[in-house]
């Protein structure tokens, strides 16, 4: 084993034991699904806004059969918000398998979890560990953060290379008899002690052994490569009001948002204003509707995304002649509340009582 393994891995331990005082509803659940669950709602998600999904989800939806026989659209409504649609498509598709295949009872073997459609190998450890007391290291930002200082790990830990040291080093200081307490422990230590700014280094009680420490290298490891490249991508949301009934309709293409619901979308290569918009994308825009239906146009609204940054403009018409749009549902504006919306349109919503304007 890697020198100063065994004082790291008991002193996480000791930590655990007796500083650990972060509070989080899913700690200690030996339950598969609610741990299954909790994991897959803070994929990509801030602890914080997670906990109030968990515990709504919980709530809604208590057993895998719950799930597994819940409407789409009312899953994607109650997920609203925490972006990355696909993970919830994903939690569907596998709460629908077990309740069909498996008599929804979650498999207990680490390879069998693992399989399952949207569990990567942190889940599945986490499941594993938590649930059914196997060995096998969860490692995510925070527990990579914390071995890549105490051990010195001096490769990028987004390569194949610091990944492969980061792996081996997590099944080597793994707790074999209590794995679910070690990988809570090295998760809430790493969010606590270990942090990415400010580590309490003076406060650590791994800080006499951690190398980084010994070298000053805390603020350089683990090292990356650098930043993802953003593509801007610009949307023009045209919002069609006939009758007092709203044009909308699900994203079904394999791109952002999928499942989700929109208006009229009209995308292009920069942010126009309404005048430029009709002009330019005329041949884009629906038969039956021109700049004298006008009602409204937006300023720019933005939502950030891991590799795109949206830029949307809202132009609300009413349309003096009868519009038809083949794919889309016309609802009554009051109904807007039970669709599922990208993040962008519900701020949007909340923020321009549109049905309000003449």
């Amino acid at each position: 084993m890697p020198e100063n393994s065994l004082f790291f891995t008991k002193t996480l331990l000791k930590w655990n034991r007796e500083s650990n005082t972060r509070m989080m509803p899913w700690k200690a659940e030996k339950d598969p699904y609610k741990i299954w669950l909790s994991e897959i709602i803070l994929q990509q998600t801030r602890v914080e806004q997670g906990m109030a999904y968990y515990q709504r989800f919980i709530l809604k939806y208590p057993t895998i059969r719950a799930l597994a026989m819940a409407n789409d659209t009312d899953v994607f409504k109650l997920w609203e918000g925490l972006g990355y649609y696909a993970r919830c498509r994903n939690m569907l598709f596998t709460a629908r398998f077990l309740y069909n295949n498996k008599k929804a009872v979650f498999p207990s073997r680490y390879e069998d979890i693992l399989a399952l459609k949207g569990i990567g190998t942190y889940t599945a450890a986490a499941i594993a560990s938590f649930a059914f007391n196997l060995a096998y290291p969860v490692i995510d930002g925070n527990v990579t953060r914390v071995i890549s200082r105490f051990f010195g790990v001096g490769e990028y830990v987004d390569l194949a290379i610091g990944k492969n040291i980061i792996n081996n080093l997590a099944h080597k200081t793994i707790d074999k008899k209590s794995p679910g307490k070690y990988n809570q422990a090295i998760m809430d230590f790493g969010a606590t002690v270990c942090k990415p700014v400010g580590p309490l280094c003076n406060q650590c009680p791994l800080s006499g052994k951690c190398l980084a420490l010994m070298d000053n290298r805390v603020a350089q490891l683990p090292r990356k490569r650098g930043k993802i490249r953003i593509r801007d991508r610009y949307f023009h949301f045209l919002v069609i009001i006939q009758k007092d009934q709203i044009f909308i309709r699900e994203r079904i293409a394999r791109d952002i948002w999928q499942h989700l619901h929109e208006f009229v979308l009209i995308e292009n290569g920069k942010l126009l204003s309404a005048k430029s918009f009709f002009s330019k994308c005329s041949n884009s825009i629906p038969t039956g509707i021109s700049y004298s239906d006008l009602i409204y146009s937006s300023g720019e609204y933005k939502q950030q995304l891991s590799h795109q940054c949206i830029h949307a403009r809202f132009i609300l018409v009413k349309p003096k002649k009868e519009v038809k749009l083949d794919g889309f549902l016309t609802i009554p504006i009051g109904s807007l509340h039970r669709y599922a919306f990208p993040r962008i349109i519900t701020k949007w919503l909340a923020e321009n009582p549109f049905y309000s304007l003449p």
